[in-house]
């Protein structure tokens, strides 16, 4: 699945690349919005599926928030040390992280607050975040535990590696990863302003 997932990605890099006037690629530039809606729902129709999923929600009550917070407290964290190691600000790192995979708000969020410079620096992290966690995510569930495996996802749990979820971890961390997909995702705007401008 994950050669799948590079070898879709290398694919469709080429096809951007080429310069091919085509309609299909058109259409797929322009419905980016339906198809990921497309996606989301064949997503939560798989999620739907599995049993008992309402009364494992209800099971978790504020549990279901510890996951998504130690996620963004770490990414924080993260970029507070990255702009140790680099030549930007505190301000500037914890902004780009704040993106939490989510590449494509990240860029334009983050571009609109710093610069084009620094809003592609965030759309690049963001999208490597998403990359890594493809390959991250088996060896996370084989030498640690399948919680871990949401981390490095992070907002992208919810849609783009919630495959690799479904195939790699439990039904339990499944409907985790949902949730955390959704929490981390409404955080998203709110942190990269407020990392920005307080920072």
């Amino acid at each position: 699945m994950v050669i799948l997932a590079v070898v879709a990605l290398v694919a469709g890099i080429l096809c951007g690349l080429s310069g091919v006037d085509s309609t299909v690629l058109t259409w797929v530039e322009a419905n980016s919005s339906l198809i990921l809606a497309v996606l989301m729902f064949l997503v939560g129709i798989s999620v739907g599926l599995q049993e008992g999923i309402l009364q494992k929600i209800k099971e978790y009550h504020i549990k279901i928030f510890i996951i998504p917070f130690g996620i963004i407290f770490g990414t924080i964290v993260g970029g507070i040390v990255c702009s140790m190691l680099t030549r930007y600000t505190m301000a500037e790192s914890t902004a780009v992280v704040s993106g939490l995979g989510w590449y494509s708000l990240a860029g334009v969020a983050v571009g609109n607050l710093a610069g084009v410079q620094l809003g592609s620096i965030a759309f690049l992290s963001n999208l490597m975040r998403e990359i890594f966690s493809f390959f991250s995510i088996p060896l996370i569930a084989k030498r640690l535990n399948y919680y871990s495996c949401i981390a490095p996802a992070a907002a992208t749990s919810e849609d783009t590696t919630l495959p690799m979820m479904i195939k790699y971890t439990n039904e339990e961390t499944v409907v985790l990863a949902v949730l955390n997909g959704m929490i981390c995702s409404a955080f998203v705007p709110v942190l990269i302003s407020v990392c920005y401008q307080v920072f």
